[in-house]
């Protein structure tokens, strides 16, 4: 059985009904005992109906008495039977009778535009004529919707060529990554994959779009895209996906890892079906982070197009909306609104090729205000000599105390505190930096032997908290002491 998916868009419309119910009218009801007849509505005088056809047969007292039983004595007008469309179509006039905008009809217009409507009138589900360019493959678990086709070698994204990705080595990758289990990967064989999906997480969300990307012989772009246009047809998509994903030396995403894997591994879960075989995986989205973060903040993909490859989409949809179109293509039948979401997918996975290319030669590459980035990964990785070379270009293009600093920190690493102290205090004359400070009363302290310049040092504060402060400070004043104060040495002898 399909799993149910708890939507964005149910809970709107199931909150805008709750309260709708609670602007309704109150409407007394009875249903009519004539046989054959349609359900009434009873509507007071002085209500919302209109009146009724004089001589109208009443089909029950308004105390609950028998049919046709002679109404009660009374000043007010008998009951007036409405049928329930008459009673709807009442209970839209403003209580004045005027015919106003009423709240009950704003919160019907703004349901028909979460549904997709534009006059509030149940949409009419089409027969489902294919517009969007797949093809239909029959093969093993039912029908695949697929689409194919190839970048040229020439193809740019932005100002980044695809084609260097074909090329891409996986030793600099595994030290961009943090990932030594991509070092002796072949990136020739890599697959990249993306998914557009009917919600965030839980057992019920579908990748109902799947995007893929390869390389082949000649080092072109190879993109295939995989449609569910049916809930029904979800094994064949897997089957599809598993072929390639175990054909694939490797696996890259952006954010794959943390969402687009697990949800298309919970999948073949719930179909009883074997997953893939697991492979490395590079997750761009983190080697983007650590390298541009600094420069540029938030490292979503749009953004990383925009200020990386220099590349702006226009007309592209908006994340949040993915869902409601395939909702929409559901209900209606209508593929039309999945045209976005197909495009979207495809500028998703052209762009991560791109990308591999640029971070394969980050030196000759990437942007200046990025060389620093790059240097602390690769210090992170270990790659000392590596850092210590990315920081030094990026010091000849300008990076100023900050590259000194880095530099400096990569020179420590390396155990060649001559050339840290140097960078150290090279940078502190260019930049107000507590760190730096404290680096230099470490080294002045430990190295130099001079506790006097660590003491001034510290006046200007090091960013430590107070007791470390203290400690430090106490520390280095019993040394200045013992410099100017010098007592008797003591021999130790033997015997």
């Amino acid at each position: 059985m399909w799993p149910r998916c708890n939507w964005t868009e149910t809970f709107k419309v199931a909150s805008l009904k709750s309260k709708l119910a609670r602007l309704r009218p109150p409407i007394s009801r009875s249903v009519a005992a004539s046989s054959g007849s349609a359900s009434s509505v009873a509507v007071s005088s002085g209500s919302l109906a209109t009146p009724g056809p004089p001589g109208a047969p009443n089909s029950g007292g308004p105390s609950g008495g028998p049919p046709n039983a002679d109404p009660p004595a009374s000043s007010e007008k008998p009951p007036v039977l409405l049928s329930s469309a008459a009673a709807s179509s009442a209970a839209l006039t403003d209580s004045d009778g005027t015919g106003g905008v009423t709240p009950l009809d704003e919160l019907r217009a703004r349901m028909a535009q979460i549904m997709g409507r534009a006059d509030g009138k149940p949409t009419q589900k089409t027969n489902g004529e294919n517009t969007l360019p797949f093809v239909r493959v029959e093969c093993e678990g039912g029908p695949l919707w697929q689409r194919r086709m190839a970048m040229e070698r020439s193809h740019h994204v932005g100002r980044v060529p695809v084609a260097p990705g074909a090329d891409a080595r996986g030793e600099i990758l595994s030290l961009l990554a943090l990932d030594g289990a991509l070092a002796s990967v072949d990136f020739s064989d890599a697959l990249y994959f993306d998914t557009e999906t009917t919600g965030l997480g839980g057992a019920g969300v579908v990748a109902f779009l799947v995007g893929l990307g390869s390389y082949d012989d000649a080092g072109c772009f190879e993109l295939e895209q995989l449609l569910l246009r049916s809930p029904g047809e979800e094994r064949a998509l897997l089957v599809r996906l598993r072929d390639a994903m175990n054909a694939a030396s490797v696996w890259i995403s952006f954010n794959g890892k943390s969402f687009d894997w697990p949800l298309i591994r919970g999948r073949y879960v719930m179909q009883r079906m074997k997953p893939p075989e697991q492979r490395p995986q590079l997750d761009l989205l983190h080697v983007s982070r650590r390298l541009h973060k600094a420069r540029i903040g938030r490292c979503n993909l749009k953004s990383v197009e925009s200020e990386i490859l220099g590349f702006d989409r226009v007309g592209d949809i908006e994340g949040a909306d993915v869902a409601a179109c395939y909702t929409q293509f559901l209900r209606t039948g209508n593929d039309e609104p999945l045209r976005a979401v197909v495009d979207h997918n495809l500028w998703d996975v052209v762009s991560m090729g791109a990308l591999v290319g640029l971070y394969a030669e980050p030196l000759e590459r990437l942007h200046d205000g990025d060389l620093l980035g790059l240097a602390q990964t690769l210090r992170r990785a270990g790659a000392l000599g590596r850092a210590q070379m990315a920081a030094t270009v990026a010091l000849t293009r300008g990076g100023g105390g900050e590259a000194l600093r880095v530099r400096g920190q990569i020179a420590k690493a390396r155990g060649d505190r001559a050339a840290a102290l140097a960078d150290f205090e090279s940078s502190s004359r260019q930049i107000d930096d507590p760190s730096v400070r404290l680096e230099l009363c470490k080294l002045y302290e430990h190295y130099v032997k001079q506790p006097d310049k660590a003491l001034a040092l510290m006046d200007a504060g090091t960013g430590e908290d107070a007791l470390a402060l203290q400690k430090r400070r106490d520390r280095l004043r019993r040394k200045s002491e013992q410099q100017k104060n010098p007592g008797p040495v003591l021999r130790r002898t033997r015997g």
